[in-house]
């Protein structure tokens, strides 16, 4: 694996990461009625996810690298279920409200790893810490008021459970530090095989979607892989604060693209979105700021 030591040079890497996933409610925009085939789309990205990570993990560590799925312990055992479940409700988020609104949601991560980490780490939350996070909350209640519908809420509410099914994931890293964290993340596409198999059963479908779906599917789990991969290099060397402002450019970034005229997608923010993201956006900042310690963990979105 790449090492990188410069700040300088990790820094664009990280961005360039954020760019990548941001790329992704674009693709389930593309997709043919991806809200009628979700599973199919679970099942597809969760193997593209395993087999990818694998492939990375057998070119890093050599033919032994199986021997990391013997050391997952209930910490990448708890962390991949939880990341297997912000990846289901993230497609149910996303196909049920505004791609900005899901974005939104997954915001809030930090904010709510804060908390999973003061109930069951015991870890402290500063008194600046919970003015971010009320600021948080507030920016959400607004975005919900302007969407009364059901489906709405409902991809409001999926949007909240991705994200703290993203904060179990960071939380149990926490936990157990040593916890191979590729081999949870590749454990977390496992399980969404898994799950979502067992609906298709159940529903009676077909594994396969249109050739046209198949393909955006596959590209989706690719660009979360290369991300994540991208990220992890670049982390290691970059402070908590930096690197909550610097993916801060995910979620510009996919509203952006779902915005922008020339890929012909064209989905506005309404005005309880963009004022609900905007304290969103500036209690993310006033949380980095008064963060100065710790390295945050590899994140996945």
């Amino acid at each position: 694996m790449l090492e990188i030591k410069n700040e300088r040079i990790a820094i664009p890497i990280v961005l360039f990461a954020g760019l990548l996933w941001s790329f992704g409610p674009l693709v389930v925009r593309y997709m043919d009625q991806p809200n009628l085939n979700p599973w199919q789309y679970l099942f597809t990205r969760g193997v593209v996810i395993f087999i990818i990570l694998n492939i990375y993990l057998f070119f890093l560590e050599g033919k032994n690298f199986y021997k990391n799925y013997f050391n997952i312990g209930l910490s990448g055992l708890i962390g991949g279920c939880g990341l297997g479940v912000a990846m289901i409700t993230f497609i149910l988020s996303i196909t049920n409200t505004t791609a900005a609104v899901t974005l939104l949601c997954l915001a809030a991560m930090p904010f709510l790893t804060a908390l999973l980490g003061f109930l069951f780490l015991k870890e402290k939350i500063s008194y600046n810490v919970w003015i971010a996070i009320t600021v948080a909350a507030v920016g959400i209640m607004i975005m919900a008021l302007e969407n009364p519908d059901k489906s709405s809420i409902l991809g409001l509410i999926f949007g909240l459970a991705s994200a703290i099914g993203f904060s179990v994931f960071s939380v149990s890293l926490r936990w157990r530090k040593e916890t191979p964290k590729f081999t949870t993340v590749a454990f977390a596409g496992f399980f969404c095989v898994i799950f979502s198999s067992a609906m298709l059963f159940y529903n009676g479908e077909g594994f396969i979607s249109s050739n046209y779906n198949q393909g955006l599917f596959a590209v989706h789990g690719t660009l979360v892989c290369f991300g994540l991969i991208l990220y992890s290099t670049g982390s290691k060397v970059i402070p908590a604060a930096e690197l909550t402002l610097l993916s801060l450019t995910e979620i510009i970034g996919g509203i952006f693209w779902v915005w922008f005229p020339l890929f012909g997608i064209n989905e506005v923010p309404s005005n309880n979105t963009i004022i609900g993201g905007f304290l969103i956006f500036m209690s993310i900042c006033h949380y980095s700021l008064t963060i100065k310690t710790n390295r945050r963990f590899i994140g996945l979105n």
